[in-house]
């Protein structure tokens, strides 16, 4: 029996890590590793829909785990592991496929803009991959799933999916409650703040990656989008002033009241340097870190094989309850 709450999430191994999914997702990871039973994955078999470098993959993969770790996730609190070394999601992903309606995954809004205009190229995994996901966290017997706003509908197909499995074949999943983070929660593009900050962007001055040195955090930042207005206020109408605000609140842990009294009379130049100076300082440690991990790879290698190992445990258990539920044993 669960003595706490299981939480499960995970990041993809597309692109690098930025401030985003620092704010977004990995420093509230860390902040509650003794509030939760915390299960957090590298989702490599996720970023394999779309056309890849297979040793491109491997390389994020490693950088993404180091980070992790660099960032605070300690391992003796959470289990922290490759999607890929655990065959049961694979398997529980297919027999949820066989149980989840097409109309559902047809209305899956990432997978309409992700497949716009070539529908006839993209890979059935595109289309399909929300029921991994959804096996991702069923697997687990995952309470809560802490995810950005864009990602709430794929729980919201997981809970569905673990309800209509429970109606055919009896209770067998946990149904999951998403965590979405009021501050922070969606961090946009530098270049363009209508459209959320991605590692899958490439554009030179999007984001701002959590190995990014001072002087690029601070070029990029000055480069940041803004408007014509004067005034240093909290106003989504105003979404590039807006967006660097909102990671100046999410890393500075001030109150809106506070950063707009702090602000007022000042120009964007300002706002951009503070904005700067507390993202240089939150990313100093990270990055110290990271570069101790790295010169010790078997440390890495390691910890992988244990922590799949340990959550294989929770697996097995759950498939056998799946097999059974479905008179495949």
């Amino acid at each position: 029996m669960k003595n706490k709450k299981r939480v499960f999430s995970g990041i993809q191994p597309s692109g690098s890590l930025h401030i985003g999914n620092y704010i977004g997702a990995i420093r509230n990871w860390v902040a509650d590793q003794d509030e939760y039973d915390n299960v957090f994955c590298v989702v490599d078999q996720h970023a394999i829909t779309a056309t890849y470098d297979p040793e491109e993959l491997r390389k994020n993969v490693r950088q993404l785990v180091t980070l992790y770790l660099a960032s605070g996730l300690d391992p003796d609190r959470c289990s922290l592991f490759v999607q890929s070394h655990v065959p049961e999601h694979t398997e529980l992903a297919w027999l949820l496929m066989c149980v989840t309606p097409m109309g559902w995954l047809g209305r899956m809004t990432q997978f309409k803009e992700k497949s716009e205009g070539k529908q006839e190229q993209v890979s059935a995994g595109l289309f399909t991959y929300p029921v991994l996901m959804a096996a991702d966290i069923l697997l687990y017997q995952a309470d809560r799933v802490p995810v950005g706003d864009d990602q709430k509908q794929h729980v919201e197909l997981a809970r569905d999916t673990a309800q209509r499995f429970n109606h055919l074949f009896g209770e067998t999943f946990t149904v999951p409650e998403p965590i979405i983070r009021p501050v922070g929660a969606r961090v946009m593009g530098l270049d363009d703040p209508t459209r959320k900050m991605a590692k899958s962007d490439t554009g030179q001055y999007h984001s701002i990656g959590l190995l990014d040195d001072p002087d690029r955090i601070r070029k990029k930042l000055g480069r940041a989008v803004t408007d014509s207005h004067k005034e240093i206020v909290f106003d989504p109408q105003r979404p590039g002033v807006f967006n660097l605000l909102t990671i100046y609140r999410a890393l500075s842990g001030q109150s809106q009241e506070e950063i707009e009294a702090r602000f007022e009379g000042k120009g964007y130049g300002d706002l951009k340097r503070e904005v700067a100076d507390v993202v240089i300082a939150t990313l100093e440690p990270v990055q110290a870190r990271f570069r101790e991990l790295t010169e010790d790879p078997t440390y890495i290698d390691e910890l992988l094989a244990e922590h799949a190992a340990r959550v294989r445990v929770i697996a097995s258990s759950t498939m056998d309850q799946v097999r059974r539920a479905m008179g495949l044993r």
